[in-house]
Parts: structure tokens; sequence; C-alpha cells
């Protein structure tokens, strides 16, 4: 899928965020150990799935990227995300991550990552629940995330 359909999908997500009824109260529990996935849809072809994640106060995610493209859209509360760049640090060998944007992202917000470059960590920052929609172009129900790959590097100011 290439960015334009993508931003397609996006742009149909923010139609929907302002329903006070799009999911129901089992798809809005939280867990108080991690922020929680519920698989909302998967399509039949497998090529794309609709999940909510539900986060508690300071829950957050590790620094990772997707196995696919993926449109986010808030529906309750605001999520901080900060997109890191990775990078060859001159004389080390291990490379490290430099914060390229740090974004509080409101309820009725649509954005969207595609891979390569799409290295990021999200949290709830705030004192309430987060809740966000996420589309993926994968099965998630197969895969039981949508993370690729993790990143525990050093982190440059």
């Amino acid at each position: 899928m290439d960015v334009s359909e993508v931003c397609q999908v996006a742009g149909i997500l923010e139609g929907f965020l302002g329903y006070p009824d799009l999911l129901t109260s089992s798809q809005m529990e939280a867990d108080p150990r991690s922020y929680r996935q519920h698989i909302l849809y998967v399509a039949p072809t497998g090529g794309f799935s609709v999940v909510a994640l539900v986060w508690l106060p300071g829950q957050q995610t590790p620094v990772h990227d997707h196995v696919s493209w993926c449109v986010v859209g808030t529906y309750i509360g605001a999520e901080e995300e900060t997109r890191y760049r990775l990078n060859s640090v001159y004389g080390q060998a291990t490379p490290a991550l430099s914060p390229m944007d740090i974004a509080t992202i409101p309820a009725g917000t649509v954005g969207y990552l595609v891979p390569p470059g799409d290295i990021h960590h999200v949290r709830n920052a705030t004192s309430g629940k987060v809740i966000s929609i996420h589309i993926y172009g994968a099965d998630i129900s197969v895969l039981g995330t949508s993370i690729r790959r993790r990143y525990e590097l050093p982190v440059l100011p």
C-alpha cells in the first residue's frame, strides 16, 4: 500500500473517532499490568486488522518499529508519541537513537506510520484512560502484535 492509500485509510478512520458508541465496554477494558490490545476486526484475506489499544496512566510501549503500515487514531484521551532516528555513532560499535519529534496526540487526531523509518515509543502521559484505534496492514490475530523489532539502544540528547 502506498502513502496516498494509507492517507485514505486515515481519513476514513478519522470519521469514526467521534462516535461515542464506537467500542463496547469490553473493548475498552484495561489491564493494570500493561496496555491492552483488543482485536476488533481482521479482513478475511488477512490483509489488514483493526485493533483498539487501551492504556492506563503511565503505561507505554517499548521503543519499536512495525511489521507493516499503520494508521492510528486517538479515540479517548491523548497519547504521547516520540519518534526516533537510528544513527551510527562515530567511534562506537553500537548504534543509538536520536529523538526527532515528541507529540501529544489528542482524541480525534489521526496519524500514520509507514516502514521503514517508523521507530517510535508511545505512552499514556495523562491521569486517565487512553484508547486508540489502530489499523495495520497485517493479520494481528496471527502475528499477535504489530511490533517487528524492539530497540534497546542508548538515546542521544
